[in-house]
């Protein structure tokens, strides 16, 4: 039988800023990216975040981002690579104690927004990225984009790796997600969203935004927690998948 993880982004609420609704969305996902401070969310929600999480069985990921809380880690940061280490090392640190003080435990890491489409391409930043969560714990699970340069390098340090898929997004016919200020480039409809990911799981295709077919090998499917609709989304996602025989379950194991 096929199995699939379903992730999604969350911690990312403050009182001015309600972006999502974690706890639905922790209904159904089996996995948890949880912000760290630095592009959203308050400690204090993030570890309430952390605490349903823990209450049903979700695995825990750190989600470190660029310091960029007003852009919401989405603007593409200049930054040295000492400071940029010490910046993940410092998420993962912050998100790693609250999951234990959560009863919990922090299993993986997927970098946040710019960052994380800057290490899919960018072998430089991406050693970066991977010195720090091996710095802080070599037992972290990389999560990052099928394809992507950072799996590359994370594998060639020794960490174990997990490759996503984006239910949400629209693809390039490279691979890669199609750019936020493109049209088209997040996806709404709840059924086409749920057979996009049917097709991913059966048949390691999905069809890039010009309509050609790319091969996408994913452990994981991303529904954003911020997207409209996002709970509709990863409800119709996991029921078709599991309709069509696919086992749900976290790639890295939920503890």
């Amino acid at each position: 039988m096929t199995t699939i993880d379903l992730n999604s982004d969350l911690g990312e609420n403050v009182p001015e800023r309600i972006v999502g609704d974690d706890a639905a969305m922790l209904r159904v996902v089996t996995s948890a990216n949880v912000a760290c401070g630095f592009h959203a969310g308050s400690p204090e929600g993030i570890r309430a975040t952390l605490v349903e999480a823990v209450a049903r069985g979700v695995a825990i990921g750190a989600h470190p981002g660029y310091r960029d809380y007003e852009g919401f880690g989405r603007l593409d940061v200049d930054i040295d690579d000492a400071t940029l280490q010490a910046h993940v090392e410092y998420q993962l640190g912050a998100l790693g104690a609250l999951a234990t003080s959560a009863g919990g435990r922090m299993v993986y890491v997927k970098p946040h927004g710019a960052l994380y489409n800057r290490i899919a391409h960018d072998e430089a930043h991406a050693r970066v990225v991977v010195a720090a969560v091996r710095a802080v714990d070599p037992a972290l699970v990389l999560l990052g984009l099928a394809g992507s340069v950072v799996l590359d390098v994370a594998e060639a340090a020794g960490l174990a790796t997990a490759a996503e898929a984006f239910a949400d997004r629209a693809y390039t016919p490279e691979g890669l997600l199609v750019s936020r200020k493109e049209p088209g480039s997040v996806l709404h409809d709840p059924e086409a969203v749920a057979a996009r990911m049917v097709r991913l799981a059966q048949e390691g295709v999905l069809e890039a935004i010009d309509g050609t077919t790319i091969r996408v090998r994913a452990e994981s499917i991303c529904v954003h927690g911020d997207s409209p609709g996002a709970i509709a989304m990863a409800e119709a996602t996991r029921a078709a998948l599991e309709a069509a025989g696919v086992a749900i379950a976290p790639f890295a194991g939920a503890r």
